[in-house]
């Protein structure tokens, strides 16, 4: 009804207006006045107070009511070193001749002032078991502190309950016991040490008794007076030095002494009969710096700030000082002493006015509240974070459940089971730019054969025994099949969901496939396929394209790279690129060298093959093991040095073995094929059709050798 959002942040900053529109669309359909609703509120308040961890904090203000509004402003003060941007009231507590209490209230935030009787009323009653009756007596705007703010003084009326008069009445009757019972223990005491004679060197011992009750350290005394010493025991120069921030000044506001440190930062007050306004304003409580203003709000706490014109020009450019303390008023001296630190909220504050916590007295606990309120302040920004993460999480989600009702329907029309998924989930499936990722490409060996010497449903049937051993093996290493065309297999790790471990999930993924291309046999021979496998690890674009049939497809040389490597691979072997390589390398996996071979429209490449998973048995990788096992993580444990020293020793037996058959002499791979060497007419869609005829005999070029006597070969020489 007020148009008003329906949330709100615990540590945000809401216009007072908001407030009003809703007290006044709450008054209208209460039928009630704003002033019952705010005093309701005021009340509701308090609870809001207690519940959010302040409850401890609020009993300990004061002994009554009285003494606790009195101490309010400091806590908004304490509570201003957390919350800066808070804008709180100010209150003063009047004791008139006729015994009557009046309460005034400043603020600068009109129209709320009926809150205080339900925050007073709350306080009276829950802390202090007693009834309070607040009546207004005046309502003005006036210049008692600099500006026009609203200035509200209240008549208040207290009354203890019955049950605490009874309990008053006790504890009175039981202190009238205890002194007569204390009286009878002196009477006592001086009519056993009456007799005795004083010694010429030793007090008696009714002096000793006389000067313990005198220091208030026995329990004979009803009541504590203070006794004060007829001159002060301490020289001027330790005074300014054990407390560093102070400032004395007369009724003409001109400064008699003060600290060594505010003489530091402010010299100036060095002068003889400078006057204190010249050098400091009075930022809170805002009066008139005058000393008939400051003793009327003598029992708030005073803070002042430095005038920047009259700093040194070094310190032009530094954070204004501010001071925050207490004014006491010295009535024989005719001077007021105001006792201060420097108000600090954290330890930047600290840096930006030039302060060091040496600076600060070590018995003010300036210090304790810069380092503890630094934590704080932490806290309340984390804290702040979440919230609004929170919120914006809370409308993303409204918003997403109204768009996901209308495209459900068509999910899986449009794209594949997976991807339709991922949005049925929430999660946008657009074309992007994946950085890095790792695609496999597999085929079947002399597969053009095959074909021509077997009945169609025979392919179809291997293919699908095939594939369906394949598909189970996307679902243990969490890749991406992206699509088949006859007999090539390509998936993808790291798209659509990117991972740090896209190359070993697809390297473990190409070992599965070995294995299960074995339990599949030719419909020839009768005998266990061989498939050629291919790695490469770079960039993609990936996307959804289409419309009567959307298919979600990559792009980028990536792509293509892989395919090479699947084409110029060797039967029953796994083929890396450098780039792949470089990320298992120190993995656990036994990769041996291939050698330099020429890539079809990539020059030479320095190419690897892989060999095996030295952690992982060959259960585990075909998914096998009964139980969960918590095999990809971010930052794997490496393999261990035995383990290293081993295969580095059969690496490099091997690598000499494996440059016998490969050919190739340059070191240096393609430069385009490094992803930060990508270029825009380079980013193709993926082609799966090998650089030459895929059923051609010579489909491996080394040597002019038959792929066939080419892997016989290779095989044997291992």
């Amino acid at each position: 009804m007020a148009e008003v959002q329906d949330t709100f942040m615990t540590y945000e900053i809401y216009d007072d207006v908001i407030t009003l529109r809703l007290v006044q669309e709450a008054c209208k359909m209460l039928d009630v006045s704003s002033e019952v609703v705010l005093k309701l509120f005021g009340g509701y308040f308090f609870s809001f107070c207690k519940m959010s961890g302040y409850d401890t904090m609020l009993r300990t203000l004061g002994g009554n009511l009285v003494e606790f509004i009195e101490n309010l402003d400091a806590l908004h003060s304490y509570l201003a070193l957390s919350y800066e941007a808070m804008n709180a009231p100010s209150f003063r507590v009047e004791r008139l001749n006729d015994g009557r209490i009046l309460l005034h209230y400043y603020s600068d935030r009109k129209g709320l002032y009926h809150i205080v009787p339900g925050i007073i009323e709350a306080v009276a009653k829950d802390f202090f078991d007693s009834e309070v009756t607040m009546t207004i007596l005046n309502q003005s705007e006036e210049d008692e502190r600099t500006g026009k703010k609203e200035h509200v003084v209240f008549h208040m009326v207290q009354k203890d309950k019955v049950s605490r008069r009874k309990k008053d009445q006790k504890l009175k009757e039981s202190d009238e016991v205890d002194r007569k019972v204390q009286e009878d223990a002196m009477k006592k005491m001086k009519a056993r040490y009456a007799n005795l004679q004083m010694c010429p060197r030793k007090r008696s011992p009714w002096e000793i008794v006389r000067s313990i009750v005198m220091l208030g350290q026995g329990n004979l005394r009803n009541s504590f007076t203070p006794s004060y010493p007829n001159r002060l025991w301490i020289e001027e120069q330790a005074f300014c030095n054990a407390f560093p921030f102070h400032i004395v000044f007369d009724q003409d506001l001109v400064v008699k002494h003060t600290g060594v440190n505010i003489q530091k930062f402010v010299p100036g007050l060095q002068t003889v009969g400078i006057r204190l306004d010249e050098y400091f304003t009075i930022v809170h409580p805002e009066v008139t710096f005058n000393i008939q203003s400051i003793k009327k709000f003598i029992n708030s706490q005073f803070v002042l700030k430095t005038r920047r014109e009259m700093l040194p020009e070094i310190q032009q450019n530094q954070a204004i000082l501010k001071l925050r303390g207490q004014m006491m008023w010295m009535e024989s001296l005719n001077c007021m002493i105001y006792l201060c630190s420097p108000k600090l909220r954290s330890l930047q504050e600290l840096e930006e006015r030039g302060l060091h916590l040496a600076d600060i007295a070590q018995h003010d606990t300036t210090r304790d509240l810069i380092l503890l309120n630094q934590q704080r302040l932490a806290e309340i920004e984390l804290s702040n974070q979440l919230e609004r993460k929170k919120e914006e999480l809370r409308i993303l989600s409204r918003n997403l459940e109204i768009e996901k009702q209308k495209s459900e329907k068509l999910l899986y029309a449009m794209l594949p089971t997976h991807v339709a998924n991922q949005l049925k989930e929430g999660k946008r499936v657009e074309a992007g730019e994946f950085k890095v990722c790792t695609i496999l490409f597999s085929d079947v060996v002399t597969f053009t054969n095959i074909c021509a010497a077997c009945e169609p449903i025979q392919i179809v049937n291997m293919l699908n025994a095939m594939y369906s051993r394949f598909d189970r093996l996307t679902n243990v290493h969490g890749v991406y099949k992206v699509e088949t065309i006859g007999d090539a297999y390509m998936v993808v790790g790291g798209v659509p969901v990117p991972t740090d471990t896209h190359a070993e999930r697809v390297a473990n993924f190409a070992l599965g496939m070995r294995i299960a291309a074995r339990e599949v046999t030719s419909p020839i021979t009768g005998q266990p396929i061989q498939i050629r496998v291919g790695l490469h690890t770079g960039p993609v674009l990936a996307g959804v394209v289409g419309e009567k049939m959307p298919r979600y497809c990559l792009f980028g040389d990536t792509v293509n790279t892989a395919s090479r490597m699947e084409s110029h691979g060797v039967p029953d072997h796994i083929h890396l690129s450098p780039f792949t390589y470089s990320v298992l390398k120190n993995k656990s996996y036994e990769i041996i060298e291939r050698g330099e071979i020429e890539v079809k429209g990539k020059g030479l490449m320095e190419t690897y093959f892989l060999r095996k998973n030295l952690r992982m048995t060959d259960e585990e990788i075909m998914g096998l093991v009964d139980g969960e096992m918590c095999v990809y993580q971010d930052n794997p444990e490496d393999v261990t040095d035995e383990k290293k020293e081993e295969t580095s020793e059969t690496n490099s037996v091997q690598n000499v073995e494996m440059k016998e058959v490969a050919n190739g002499t340059n070191n240096t791979s393609s430069p385009s094929l490094h992803p930060n060497n990508i270029s825009s007419d380079q980013l193709i869609r993926f082609d799966i059709t090998p650089a030459y005829d895929s059923h051609s005999d010579l489909r491996h070029p080394y040597n002019g050798l038959h792929s066939d006597n080419l892997g016989t070969k290779f095989c044997s020489i291992l």
